[in-house]
């Protein structure tokens, strides 16, 4: 049988308001490794360098390695895959390699996860936003990310002037599924008659697809959009860049960002000379340090065997930067939060 366990270790201790995905040390570390344990991604077709799943799984696996004093490609690494077809093949690699705890980052990669735990049973294997049980060298660690899409909801319907705003899917999938629905729900609970235009790209890695599905969203008068595409997303920050360089300010358009903290991303300078930023909140979702507490734990014997981790806004592994938000849009999330965290409100995932 399954095991479920909410766990509160050190991600509860990052406050909702200060996380970020910048920032992290990049310094050389030097000394005596730690620890003997070699660990290593298995990211998804988008690549380490997304701005978004990958990239924050990435920077936390670099930061646990150097906190740990372990080189890059001797005690951590990652393997990337140009299609579906290559991940059992990159497990295998790493595991050959002497990597002896490896992550699965995102769904798409269950299925080789589940593979590639039975043929290597020495090593063990974490699967990222999805489950699969009945496997002791398996865990899975899953994320409420219909909550933190819930906030960017209340955000979206607060700043919108339109009573129009938009979401951008990459590929149809549960876990998109729950920012979308999450995302409508918190925009209806501030305007009950909001319009919320939903689609599709039906992928993570094509920027001109959502470019094109932005500035059609833009163009029919959605002021908000939340894209939730992985690497593909940086075509909606192309247009939103586009249109606001050709506008004044007062008449911007917003984006939201999506898995870590993207305001980074949505700085122009406006048609009359002002400097400025089109982000308005991202959710984030806190994948690097997911990455640096399972392999922490498994550094001291505490592998978490066939539990399924929850992250969620209670304890810290899901969030909002709120970006460019004002005080009114703020005070607003912050009461929604903590309905959510309370139970007060229950957040739709379907």
């Amino acid at each position: 049988m399954k095991k479920q366990k909410i766990i509160v270790s050190a991600i509860a201790l990052i406050s909702l308001f200060s996380l970020t995905a910048c920032g992290y040390n990049r310094e050389n570390q030097s000394g005596k490794a730690k620890t003997t344990l070699k660990v290593a991604l298995v990211p998804g077709t988008g690549g380490v360098n997304d701005r978004s799943f990958n990239q924050s799984a990435w920077e936390g696996l670099q930061d646990w390695g150097k906190e740990n004093n372990l080189k890059k490609g001797v005690g951590y690494n990652y393997y990337q895959s140009n299609s579906d077809s290559e991940y059992i093949t990159n497990y295998n690699s790493a595991e050959q390699a002497g990597y002896k705890l490896l992550f699965g980052i995102g769904y798409s990669l269950q299925d080789a996860t589940t593979i590639a735990a039975k043929n290597n049973p020495d090593s063990n294997f974490v699967i990222i936003d999805s489950v699969i049980t009945s496997q002791k060298n398996v865990a899975s660690a899953t994320f409420a990310d219909n909550e933190a899409a819930y906030l960017a909801g209340v955000a979206a319907a607060k700043a919108s002037k339109t009573n129009k705003i938009g979401f951008i899917g990459g590929m149809e999938s549960d876990i998109v599924t729950h920012f979308e629905k999450g995302y409508i729900a918190g925009a209806k609970s501030i305007k009950p008659n909001i319009q919320v235009k939903v689609q599709y790209s039906g992928t993570f890695t094509d920027a001109a697809k959502t470019k094109t599905i932005a500035a059609a969203m833009y163009a029919s008068g959605n002021d908000v959009i939340f894209q939730c595409a992985g690497n593909a997303g940086s075509g909606a920050f192309n247009e939103a860049k586009s249109l606001n360089s050709n506008r004044k300010e007062s008449d911007k358009v917003w984006l939201i960002g999506v898995d870590q903290d993207q305001k980074y991303l949505g700085k122009y300078t406006s048609k009359d000379g002002k400097k400025s930023n089109f982000v308005l909140v991202s959710t984030i979702k806190e994948v690097g340090e997911v990455v640096k507490d399972i392999s922490e734990k498994t550094k001291n014997n505490k592998f978490p065997s066939e539990e399924v981790i929850k992250y969620d806004l209670k304890n810290g592994g899901v969030s909002l930067g709120l970006d460019n938000v004002t005080s009114e849009i703020k005070n607003s999330i912050i009461q929604a939060k903590e309905k959510i965290v309370s139970g007060k409100i229950i957040v739709p995932e379907k």
